[in-house]
């Protein structure tokens, strides 16, 4: 970069960071998300890494499923919601209930359970875990100033994540220390429980009305009144973001890359298990664990390179020069079946994973009104995880015992290319997603004027 860009993004990241309240709500996602880090590393060793619970692709995408999608699919009705309360109630209350059904969860796990109550704990935890992370996305822009949401998009998810992958490196080694018993496993969550609890104090010390919402949409009524509203709400969500053209593809971008990424992370952890060492699991967790510290080094790295590169280009450009470079690695080094390649593969991947994620949600946030975007950003989550697991499951139909199929490498990597173009041609040159000086963006208010 030159020294003129270096300095705006230094002088960028000085001004998001001067916020007394965007520091309140970045240490509020930071210990939150160490503590998701613990729990589903915890929960991941507990059931992932076991013969008997794990043998094969079909049971794999059926526990993706079991975990992820039925609070995917509820995940914009708890939108409505984000969009009526006290987003800080929110994170203060979610953070204290998410620590509740983790100690229910370690129950379980003291007792050796892995059947379907063990399944519904961990789904709770995961359910209410994503009404707190779309509560924070909706929060950011009242805390940070609109010509600042791309650096603060890449600092704030992006440092979440990498406390994640730290909480996870923490969780294995607890389970180690403990060696890795059912007990241990139970010691492992109550810790990140811990972090929740810390969470939800720390989201305490913002003012009750700091993080909205803000307009007609911040009255409360009574609960069943609330409840009724919900599908309609929904509704005028889904029309509201459909007739915006650059959210419009923003959430299909996001969408289509985590159709393709399930099945290379569900094929990761049989090639880990079943044909890099199929010897032993134990060897096999400790490596996948280096591909996990790798993979969490890229996704830091997408806050580094995303803020100039989309001062140069314009931000539909940049998601598509990641999706084309998701192809090319994708299949340059997917086809080697070498566990070296494989590593640079979740490096690079989860960079440009992140890079699409910080420019679609900084789209969604400057181009959705406030009054939305709790139902907007639910609705974001519910298509990723969804999507997640559909891909996951359709993969099943290909993928091997022990992960090895190159064409579904081929199928996966020819889809990143084509998602790209079709993004771009979606995306079109909104001038509203465009690089430069950030007084170009208007901003919502202008937006409705303009209309």
């Amino acid at each position: 970069m030159a020294n003129g860009s270096k300095s705006a993004v230094w002088a960028d990241l000085r001004g998001v960071l001067a916020g007394r309240d965007f520091r309140r709500l970045l240490a509020t996602r930071l210990i939150s998300q160490a503590g998701d880090g613990v729990v589903t590393a915890g929960v991941g060793t507990y059931v992932f890494f076991n013969a008997t619970t794990f043998p094969s692709p079909a049971a794999g995408a059926a526990a993706f499923a079991v975990l992820y999608l039925p609070y995917s699919l509820i995940g914009p009705f708890a939108g409505v919601f984000i969009d009526r309360w006290a987003r800080r109630q929110i994170l203060v209350w979610s953070a204290l209930l998410r620590s509740l059904f983790v100690a229910l969860t370690a129950a379980f796990m003291a007792l050796g359970n892995r059947g379907v109550a063990l399944y519904v704990a961990v789904l709770l935890v995961l359910g209410v875990n994503r009404f707190f992370l779309s509560s924070l996305s909706a929060a950011l822009p009242h805390v940070v100033a609109e010509d600042k949401l791309v650096m603060a998009n890449s600092v704030s998810p992006t440092a979440g994540g990498i406390s994640a992958t730290i909480g996870g490196v923490i969780a294995l080694g607890l389970n180690v220390a403990t060696g890795n018993t059912e007990r241990g496993a139970a010691i492992t969550l109550l810790v990140g429980g811990g972090c929740y609890v810390a969470a939800s104090v720390v989201a305490a010390t913002m003012a009750r009305d700091r993080l909205g919402p803000g307009g007609t949409q911040a009255r409360r009524g009574p609960l069943l009144g609330e409840l009724a509203s919900v599908a309609a709400g929904l509704a005028d969500g889904v029309r509201y973001v459909s007739r915006r053209r650059g959210p419009a593809a923003a959430l299909g971008a996001t969408g289509g890359f985590s159709f393709l990424f399930g099945p290379l992370f569900l094929m990761s952890i049989l090639l880990y298990r079943n044909y890099f060492y199929r010897s032993s699991v134990s060897v096999a967790e400790g490596h996948f664990g280096v591909l996990v510290v790798l993979a969490g080094i890229g996704y830091a790295c997408a806050a580094v390179v995303t803020p100039p590169m989309t001062r140069r280009l314009s931000k539909p450009a940049w998601i598509t020069l990641l999706l084309v470079a998701s192809a090319v690695v994708t299949l340059l080094l997917g086809e080697t079946f070498s566990q070296p390649a494989y590593l640079a593969i979740g490096f690079c991947l989860y960079l440009t994973r992140q890079g699409v994620a910080i420019c679609a949600v900084t789209i969604l946030q400057e181009e959705v009104d406030d009054a939305y975007r709790g139902r907007v950003f639910a609705f974001y989550d519910m298509m990723f995880n969804a999507a997640y697991v559909a891909g996951a499951a359709l993969s099943v139909v290909i993928m091997p015992a022990n992960g090895h199929s190159p064409g579904l490498i081929a199928l996966v990597g020819v889809g990143f290319a084509v998602v790209g173009v079709a993004y771009w041609l979606a995306a079109g040159r909104d001038k509203s997603s465009s690089g430069g000086p950030a007084a170009e963006i208007p901003s919502p208010a202008a937006q409705r004027r303009s209309s």
